[in-house]
């Protein structure tokens, strides 16, 4: 069940809703926990044990840490077992079939693959339950006794598909003693309707232009202007998909009295690679920050050991978001960058804005190239049509039909992956009646497309 989907607007959030603030407060988390079970058992009912199995030991495991404190080699053993646990419990499920197949293909084997299917939001919710045992091992946080507002923490439904990652210590406070208001209500509603609004009336749109060039022509029949249209068209879709879903889940937080943490700020308007990753899938981001690089020691070491500091934190990024080689040479590629930004590039970058943005998009667009494209034979079609190597006379002039198709749409999305559109909403945010006009007709608008279309993917539901 997806947020911008007719059954999730006009019939579980709104009844989900209904129930909650019917709920009296102290059952409230209670009510949070069951819904969140029916939201996530409506799609695999057969994996919602193996998140409250992650749910569990973790919970456990921090009350033994808690309980022990003085005994470091216990901690140190039961902050093992989470840690196993959970990673193990995702490498299982996602990256058995990668492992086997390679080593099929290493050793001239012919292991049978098993058939798994990933358990949707596995790579976020485990994180998250890690993030709280490591949090309570350092001594971040206290354990949670309450083992209904932990389940809660884990399973909170606006949150546990594609995130944001959200930290216990982000709303320990909040599932404790929240108070929601109308004026949060209404800022919530908001935030939902405007990520709707990005997810079904940019994302979608756009998206079926990528959809149509790799699926239905094939990048062997793109001209050079067409291949990056296509793939122009991919680097706004990721975009205003993951983060309209995020703006969504944000929105829903809101309502039910939570602050999750901003998850995109702007992203494509960075002067460098080292800015976009601070914008650009915060959470995680954060996440690989403070329990992976911080803990190898960070930049305040040698030169050699930031540059394997570096190496991990992204040879796991990419890994992350795939059970897929394509996916590790898209971290590896961004550390290249980065390492060159720390050495010597980023002054000169500093100095111009016009050649930095052109710097970033450029080769952020190559980037998701090699995101979207799994099959490095096609990949590699892909990026010689890119550069004009290959290229068929009779594809010369077909990316005029598609740019005249999908011209308002580009526009529309440059346009909203700059601040100004923001920046006018919080003017316009004054004036009640305004707002209310155009949340109205982005919603129409969205519910409309919703009911008339058939293409309505989430790029990030496969990681």
């Amino acid at each position: 069940m997806v947020f911008s989907s007719i059954l999730f607007l006009f019939r579980f959030f709104p009844a989900a809703m209904l129930i909650y603030f019917l709920t009296p407060k102290k059952l409230k988390n209670l009510a949070i926990f069951l819904l969140s079970l029916f939201f996530y058992s409506w799609g695999e009912p057969k994996y919602f044990p193996i998140m409250i199995a992650s749910t569990l030991c973790d919970y456990f495991v921090s009350l033994g840490i808690e309980t022990h404190r003085s005994n470091k080699k216990l901690c140190r053993l039961l902050l093992l077992i989470s840690v196993l646990f959970n990673l193990g419990m995702l490498g299982f499920f996602k990256y058995t079939g990668f492992f086997l197949t390679n080593l099929n293909a290493l050793l001239g084997t012919s292991i049978p693959l098993p058939n798994i299917t990933l358990p949707i939001g596995i790579s976020f919710y485990t994180f998250q339950t890690m993030s709280y045992t490591i949090d309570v091992y350092r001594g971040n946080v206290k354990a949670e006794r309450n083992i209904v507002d932990f389940t809660a923490f884990v399973t909170l439904f606006p949150q546990l598909i594609a995130g944001p990652i959200v930290r216990y210590s982000d709303i320990s406070r909040e599932l404790k003693t929240r108070v929601v208001s109308l004026p949060q209500i209404s800022d919530g509603v908001a935030l939902f309707i405007m990520g709707l609004g990005k997810k079904v009336l940019i994302a979608n749109n756009i998206g079926s232009l990528w959809t149509e060039l790799s699926e239905s022509m094939g990048f062997s029949a793109l001209s050079t202007p067409l291949a990056w249209m296509g793939v122009a068209a991919y680097t706004l879709q990721i975009y205003f998909d993951f983060s309209g879903y995020s703006l969504m889940a944000i929105g829903m937080g809101k309502i039910m009295g939570f602050e999750f943490p901003q998850n995109f700020d702007f992203p494509y308007i960075s002067k460098s690679f080292t800015e976009f990753w601070r914008r650009w899938h915060m959470t995680l981001g954060s996440w690989f920050r403070e329990y992976l690089y911080f803990p190898l020691g960070g930049s305040r070491v040698k030169l050699p050991r930031l540059y394997f500091n570096l190496f991990v934190v992204w040879f796991c990024t990419g890994f992350w978001h795939g059970a897929s080689w394509n996916f590790v040479l898209w971290g590896l590629y961004f550390l290249v960058f980065l390492i060159l930004e720390k050495t010597f590039l980023l002054p000169h970058l500093q100095k111009s804005r016009v050649l930095s943005h052109i710097y970033v998009l450029f080769f952020l667009m190559i980037s998701w190239s090699i995101f979207a494209v799994t099959d490095f034979g096609q990949l590699g079609i892909l990026l010689q049509r890119m550069f004009g190597i290959g290229v068929a006379q009779s594809a010369a002039g077909n990316w005029i039909y598609y740019l005249r198709n999908y011209i308002v749409t580009f526009l529309i999305g440059i346009l909203f992956s700059t601040p100004l559109p923001w920046k006018c909403y919080l003017k316009i945010k004054k004036y009640k009646a305004a707002e209310l006009v155009i949340l109205g007709v982005i919603l129409v608008v969205s519910v409309a497309y919703l009911v008339d279309a058939t293409y309505n993917p989430f790029l990030y539901f496969r990681f």
